[in-house]
């Protein structure tokens, strides 16, 4: 017979009641922003409603598909700079070049990023905002616009409002209007010139008047001079 145990408190086990050693570790929120995929695709179509598809380092415009978001503080594997506060549209080359760089140091690499990073960043953090606005002088400070690209009316041409009447056509006129004469050399005037005299009919001299017989002051008014006999 096996001896039994004697009665006392009992050991509590190590494992957890969530499955050991191999339960999930606890998510870690390190900010009250969202993160994640989702957010990370709420954030792009909310930049490219305020800005449209453009660099906020270089301000060229980027294809949709190539459209990309960069990390104004780098990263570096922590989730709490996955805010809105901290990304921006970028163009994969200046995502290349940027890299895991601080901010500072690739802005000061070229003032052409301050000026952009000015323009389109002011939905940044605080301090990233006004670290931009000490780099930028105040008179060098572009204004920003006050509509949303998303929002922004774009004007028709006058092709969309009157139609298309062909080049150099008014659309007031009811038959279209002379196009501008093209510009010839003088060469071609001058030899259109001689062709034109050649071809043209040589009208004939007209004849000379004959001379009008004057009158004698002898003799009075109106009388004619007698032939010597």
């Amino acid at each position: 017979m096996t001896a039994k145990r004697p009665a006392g408190p009992r050991r509590r086990s190590r494992r957890g009641k969530g499955g050991g050693a191999y339960a999930p570790a606890p998510k870690v929120t390190l900010t009250s922003v969202p993160t994640g995929r989702a957010a990370y695709t709420d954030t792009r179509v909310w930049l490219l409603e305020q800005h449209g598809p453009v660099c906020a380092y270089c301000e060229s415009a980027i294809p949709l598909r190539s459209v990309t978001l960069d990390h104004v503080t780098p990263r570096r594997g922590q989730t709490a700079y996955d805010r809105r506060d901290n990304l921006v549209l970028c163009c994969k080359a200046c995502n290349a070049a940027k890299k895991d760089q601080a901010i500072l140091a690739f802005l000061l690499g070229n003032k052409k990023r301050v000026v952009a990073l000015y323009k389109y960043g002011q939905h940044l953090s605080h301090q990233l905002v006004e670290m931009v606005k000490d780099l930028l002088p105040e008179h060098e400070r572009p204004v920003l616009p006050t509509v949303p690209h998303a929002k922004r009316v774009r004007r028709k041409t006058s092709a969309e409002i009157f139609g298309h009447h062909g080049a150099g056509a008014s659309p007031y006129l009811d038959e279209p209007a002379v196009a501008p004469p093209r510009h010839v050399p003088q060469a071609v005037h001058v030899a259109h010139a001689a062709r034109v005299a050649r071809a043209a009919p040589v009208a004939p001299a007209p004849a000379a008047a004959a001379p009008k017989k004057k009158r004698s002051r002898r003799g009075g008014r109106g009388r004619t001079k007698k032939p010597q006999a």
